[in-house]
């Protein structure tokens, strides 16, 4: 099979050990120091280990970092366009130094491999997102994630691994590079397309596919990144059972389904050609690359653009003749009615014939409230797939995130909202204020920065998981800093809605009503980083309720978060809850 003879993965690197090495790895680690790796960490983790990313043998050094991020190549001249890097905390990097190891664990605390340390530095991160990313946009969710989630120190060396990642699910569906390699020669595949996504497929990446195979003459290799993905995509244990759906629509023993632990970058043209090396290094003869591949979702969902169309496939074209793996370009395609049939659409329009797209803000919608999808968009088996996970709204968990400054009345109205929930029934419904957290789950934490981000991202982890399961969760802490929002909405949009709503009633305001003196004593100097006072609140920008409670009744305001719940399709129609509020309560109802 000639065109698995590559610079790359010709050899494969083998960096696990073997089981006498392996016993004596762990008995030496216990001198260590060890960190636990981030899901980032535990992809790149793998697909070093198993020979993925062949030819490195382990997180680059300072050397091959500068080299990639300049020249796109390794020391050694061979083609490589994204680091592949270990990024430690301060604490951690100031323990460590060249010649020394550092243990790798996985969440459970394992030890998956060592890490002979050569490089500790500090990289210039502005300058890695404009030559890796093109752009310091914080708009950018990649150029966001390096910013806001790599640590300051990069840590090179080369790995001896112990054992790669467990995976419990979906064990016959993840494949090593030498395992897919194998699998091909034993069913005489000569020629294989493989296919990268991190979405659902449809009608069109078949079609897509399927002409692909045609082009190349080759079987089709059907390889979706699981590891960690783009802001809004699908948990990847749903996307699988969309893709064993669509693989029952392809002829028979023509494509194969593999899962890849990668974690995605949204790099657009550098990214492409990482995903060409990866490819020929599992056995692939050619990769589908389309117009916007590996760009982050905001170009598909209408919003900024950082790549020209088509800019990953010139990149790829421009080194083809040093890669392994030939490139199958896709233009951009509609739908023509007339013709049952998917088109380019350069040729429609040279031809001025109509074409029409779905949209995936509009395939979300149509789920959220319950609409039939167009046939001709999707298979019914596909479909059912989905509907299974994105429910009708009414049907679906939900978070409502009360952010806002304390005395804003986000408790009050988070109070209401669940006491109405519980007499609507149907769902599990769980409170979860900033107070009442503090005191049974955060009790260790003060309110330092880190610990108010720790915090909140507590309340957003249990939030995520009453979201998977269909409940309720009402959250209402401060909540003051943009970044650990949109953490914990990354985090629970993977498992349904996330509602935002600001409470944005004025400082001054929010002091009148400082019942327990906080504001008071933060303006003497007695409690330090007070939020409003000595640390800033960061509004949102676009949150999905906003609502200033200046003027309003805590009737009126919960009043305008039901009718928002309602229009959206998160609630039956029918009675309004809020209307049965006794409008001759206590005082204390009437007021925040």
């Amino acid at each position: 099979m000639d065109h698995l003879v590559t610079p790359y993965g010709g050899i494969l690197q083998n960096l696990l050990a073997d089981e006498k090495r392996a016993v004596l790895l762990k008995q030496e680690s216990q001198e260590f120091p060890a960190i636990t790796l981030s899901q980032r960490q535990l992809c790149d983790l793998e697909l070093l280990m198993n020979g993925a990313f062949s030819p490195l043998r382990g997180f680059m050094d300072r050397e091959a970092y500068e080299s990639v991020l300049e020249k796109m190549r390794l020391p050694d001249g061979l083609l490589w366009s994204m680091p592949i890097t270990l990024d430690v905390p301060d604490p951690v990097a100031e323990k460590l130094q060249a010649g020394g190891c550092l243990g790798l664990n996985d969440p459970e605390g394992f030890m998956l491999a060592v890490l002979r340390i050569t490089d500790v530095w500090k990289p210039d991160k502005k300058r890695e997102a404009q030559l890796v990313y093109g752009t310091g946009s914080l708009n950018h969710p990649g150029v966001r994630f390096l910013f806001e989630q790599v640590h300051g120190n990069y840590v090179g060396g080369q790995i001896e691994g112990i054992q790669l990642p467990m995976h419990h699910d979906f064990e016959t569906l993840r494949d090593t590079p030498g395992e897919l390699r194998h699998l091909f020669e034993k069913h005489g595949w000569h020629h294989v397309v493989a296919f990268n996504t991190s979405k659902p497929m449809h009608r069109l990446h078949r079609d897509i596919t399927l002409g692909a195979a045609r082009e190349a003459q080759a079987n089709i290799l059907l390889h979706p990144a699981v590891g960690m993905t783009k802001p809004g995509d699908l948990h990847y244990y749903a996307r699988v059972h969309c893709y064993q759906a669509i693989r029952r629509h392809y002829p028979h023993n023509l494509a194969a389904l593999s899962l890849l632990p990668m974690a995605v970058r949204m790099a657009g043209p550098r990214e492409a050609l990482l995903n060409a090396i990866v490819r020929q290094n599992y056995g692939c003869s050619h990769l589908i690359i389309g117009p916007e591949h590996a760009a982050p979702p905001e170009i598909r969902m209408g919003g900024e653009r950082f790549y020209p169309r088509y800019a990953a496939q010139e990149i790829v074209a421009k080194h083809q003749h040093e890669l392994g793996i030939r490139m199958i370009p896709i233009r951009e395609m509609q739908y023509v009615p007339e013709d049952d049939q998917f088109l380019p659409v350069e040729r429609i329009e040279r031809e001025g014939r109509k074409g029409v797209v779905f949209t995936e803000k509009e395939l979300s919608s149509h789920l959220a409230h319950d609409q039939e999808i167009p046939a001709w968009f999707s298979f019914p088996d596909v479909i059912a797939e989905l509907r299974k996970v994105y429910p009708p709204r009414r049907q679906q968990g939900i978070t409502l995130f009360f952010t806002g400054l304390s005395g804003s009345g986000k408790s009050t109205l988070a109070k209401i909202l669940y006491a109405k929930f519980i007499e609507l029934g149907g769902r599990p419904v769980t409170l979860l204020d900033g107070d009442v957290v503090r005191h049974n789950l955060s009790r260790e934490l003060g309110f330092s920065k880190e610990h108010r981000d720790i915090n909140v991202r507590r309340i957003g982890f249990v939030a995520g998981e009453i979201t998977k399961n269909r409940g309720v969760a009402i959250c209402a802490p401060i909540a003051p800093y943009k970044a650990t929002r949109r953490a914990v909405r990354e985090l629970i949009e993977q498992h349904g809605a996330f509602i935002e709503i600001y409470v944005a009633t004025p400082l001054e305001i929010c002091e009148k009503r400082d019942r327990k003196g906080l504001y008071a004593k933060a303006r003497k100097g007695l409690i330090p980083e007070f939020t409003g006072i000595s640390d800033p609140y960061e509004a949102p920008e676009n949150p999905e309720i906003q609502i200033d409670t200046t003027n309003l009744t805590p009737a009126h305001a919960a009043q305008e978060i039901f009718l928002y719940l309602m229009k959206e399709g998160y609630l039956d129609g029918g009675e309004n809850p809020v209307d049965s509020m006794n409008p001759r309560g206590s005082e204390e109802s009437q007021r925040f």
